[in-house]
C-alpha cells in the first residue's frame, strides 16, 4: 500500500514558483540581450564592409554576400527581439513560434546567400525564405500588439482582435501567390486580389496604431476592487468576506502586474498576491 505524499506548504510552494519564475526571467533577460547585440554588431559590420568595399575599389561577389549575411542576420535579430518582448506573458508559446519563423527564416537565407544561384532547387528555398520571412515579421507584428493582451477594456480588447485577424489575412494573402507560384490569385483575379489586400493593409495599418494609442488614453478599472473585513469600502460586499480575512483595492497598474506574474508563474491571482506579500513581508 501506497503511503500518500503530504501536500506541499502553500509558502514552499510559492518560493519554488518565485525561485522558477526568476530563472525564467533571467534566460528571456539574457536573450533578448543577445538580440540586441546581434543587432547591432550585424548592421556595424555591414557598415565596416561596405566602407572598406566602396573606399578599396573592390567590391565584388563575396564582398557583397558578406553584406548580405550580416543584414539579414541584423533583420533576424529585430524580429527574435519582438518576440521575445512576450515571452514572460502568458501567450509566450506565440512568441516561440514567432522565434521558430525567425530561425527558418535566417538558415534558408543563409543558404540562398552562399550557394551557387544557378544550381538546381533555388526556387524552392526562395520559397520557404519568403513563406518564414512573412511569418516572422507578421509574427513580431502581432507579438508586440500582443503587449496589450491583459487589458480588459472591451474596446480595446476588440480592437486588438480585429487588428490581429487583419495581421493574419494579409500574411496569408502574401504566402499564398509565393507558394502557387502566382496562381492565387491568378491573371483574372489579381485586380480585386491586389484591392483586397489594399483594404485589408489600411486596416491593419490602422489597427496598429489607434489601438496602442486608445490603451494610453483609456485606462482599466482596478482588477480587484473589494472591501475589507473591518467594512472599509463597498458594504454590500462585506457578508462575502470569511472572518478574519482581508481584501485589499489595487490601482489597476498593480493588478495588472499581479495577473502577469500569476499567467508567468501558471497559478492564479490570489496565489501570486500571497507570495509577493511574503516576499515583501521576509
Amino acid at each position: 500500500m501506497t503511503t500518500p505524499q503530504p501536500a506541499p506548504h502553500p509558502a514552499h510552494a510559492a518560493r519554488a514558483a518565485e525561485r522558477a519564475a526568476d530563472r525564467r526571467t533571467s534566460t528571456i533577460g539574457a536573450a533578448r540581450k543577445g538580440a540586441i547585440y546581434g543587432i547591432i554588431v550585424s548592421f556595424s559590420l555591414a557598415a565596416v564592409v561596405g566602407i572598406i568595399a566602396l573606399l578599396g575599389g573592390d567590391f565584388g561577389e563575396t564582398q557583397g554576400k558578406i553584406i548580405l549575411t550580416t543584414l539579414l542576420m541584423g533583420a533576424t535579430s529585430i524580429t527574435a527581439l519582438c518576440h521575445l518582448a512576450i515571452a514572460d506573458r502568458a501567450m509566450r508559446m506565440v512568441g516561440f513560434v514567432g522565434l521558430a519563423a525567425s530561425t527558418v527564416t535566417l538558415v534558408t537565407g543563409l543558404v540562398l546567400i552562399w550557394r551557387d544561384w544557378n544550381a538546381p532547387g533555388f526556387d524552392d528555398w526562395f520559397k520557404v525564405f519568403a513563406t518564414a520571412g512573412i511569418l516572422a515579421v507578421s509574427f513580431a507584428h502581432a507579438n508586440l500588439l500582443l503587449l496589450l493582451a491583459g487589458r480588459r477594456r472591451a474596446i480595446i480588447r476588440v480592437g486588438l482582435m480585429v487588428t490581429l485577424v487583419m495581421i493574419a489575412a494579409v500574411a496569408i494573402m502574401f504566402i499564398l501567390p509565393v507558394v502557387s507560384n502566382g496562381e492565387i490569385p491568378g491573371p483574372d483575379n489579381e485586380e480585386w486580389y491586389t484591392r483586397l489586400l489594399g483594404v485589408v493593409g489600411i486596416l491593419d495599418v490602422l489597427g496598429t496604431v489607434v489601438v496602442p494609442v486608445l490603451a494610453i488614453f483609456v485606462r482599466d478599472a482596478p482588477a480587484i476592487a473589494v472591501v475589507d473585513a473591518a467594512g472599509a469600502a463597498d458594504a454590500p460586499h462585506r457578508a462575502d468576506l470569511p472572518a478574519g480575512s482581508l481584501a485589499l483595492t489595487l490601482p489597476a497598474d498593480v493588478a495588472t502586474a499581479l495577473e502577469h506574474r500569476a499567467a508567468a508563474d501558471g497559478v492564479d491571482a490570489a496565489t501570486a498576491a500571497v507570495a509577493a506579500l511574503r516576499r515583501g513581508l521576509q
